[in-house]
């Protein structure tokens, strides 16, 4: 197959590679075109039929690109990465299949319930607000959403480095002091979950990617402690401005599993016993 993979970053890559590995012709587009990559900014349609013309015609299509803005104008990046590029994509490269990488802070659950994909959708922020806009698009159009749970790999762990440096807490949750439950899919999961979907070609409509273990933040820092003597974080009020919304929630992956795949790191610390890359990338040892 003829693969357009948009957004060559932390899970962009590795799918890349797996999908090149299998056989298929795989097009890098990113928007600035660094490396190996095309040129190509999805929210602008003139740019879109630029690639159109250069690149002919796709099979499939995954929209995996980051906002790629931290700051001030982050709100005004999502509208116009995933609501307006899903919008543009999906009308410009019309007989392709699609997928667009969403993200499960969609569900605003806060009462710990576990959440699949026809569980109700009422994010709490504004950017995971447009993410539910851009899915909707893509339904309209007859595509695929992946909701990945929190990305971990080499080089990134938010929640392990947040532990060593100090800055982590457990999160106040009226009168449970366990804090939330964290909901993580490690990067080569990610990748070949969005791979198994396009191998798929009966995988439509939405599916929740994320490994097997939800864990509550006290049962893991508590591990943390047992690994690296580095006590356990104080029980703290939550912090309401997360960019995406604080939410208390397991999220499910029955249904993406159902479907024959599975992740090869079933738990976050089964990747810190098996990726041998993981822990000294985040903790330089």
């Amino acid at each position: 197959m003829r693969v357009i993979v948009i957004g060559v970053g932390f899970v962009g890559r590795p799918l890349c590679d797996l999908m090149e590995r299998s056989g298929h012709e795989v097009v890098r587009v990113t928007r600035n075109g660094t490396g190996n990559s095309t040129a190509c900014d999805v929210s602008d349609r003139d740019s879109l039929n630029l690639l159109h013309e250069e690149k002919g015609e796709a099979d499939i299509i995954i929209h995996c690109a980051s906002s790629g803005s931290r700051g001030t104008d982050r709100v005004a990046r999502y509208k116009e990465v995933y609501v307006d590029g899903c919008r543009n994509v999906l009308e410009t490269f019309s007989d392709a299949r699609f997928i667009f990488v969403s993200s499960s802070s969609v569900y605003g659950q806060r009462d710990g319930s576990v959440v699949g994909e026809k569980s109700i959708t009422e994010p709490l922020s504004v950017t995971s607000k447009l993410l539910l806009e851009a899915e909707s698009i893509t339904s309209d159009f007859g595509g695929s959403v992946a909701r990945l749970a929190g990305i971990y790999g080499p080089g990134r762990s938010y929640l392990l480095k947040r532990y060593i440096e100090g800055s982590a807490q457990i999160d106040e949750n009226g009168s449970e002091s366990d804090g939330r439950w964290i909901n993580q899919i490690h990067r080569d999961d990610a990748a070949s979950a969005l791979a198994h979907m396009v191998e798929s070609s009966g995988m439509n409509g939405i599916y929740n990617v994320c490994d097997d273990v939800p864990m509550l933040q006290r049962a893991c820092y508590e591990e943390f402690d047992r690994r690296f003597k580095n006590g356990i974080p104080e029980l703290k009020p939550a912090i309401e401005g997360k960019a995406r919304g604080w939410t208390h929630k397991r999220v499910s992956n029955s249904k993406i599993r159902e479907t024959g795949w599975e992740p090869n790191y079933p738990s976050y610390f089964d990747a810190l016993d098996k990726d041998r890359d993981l822990l000294p990338s985040i903790i330089g040892t």
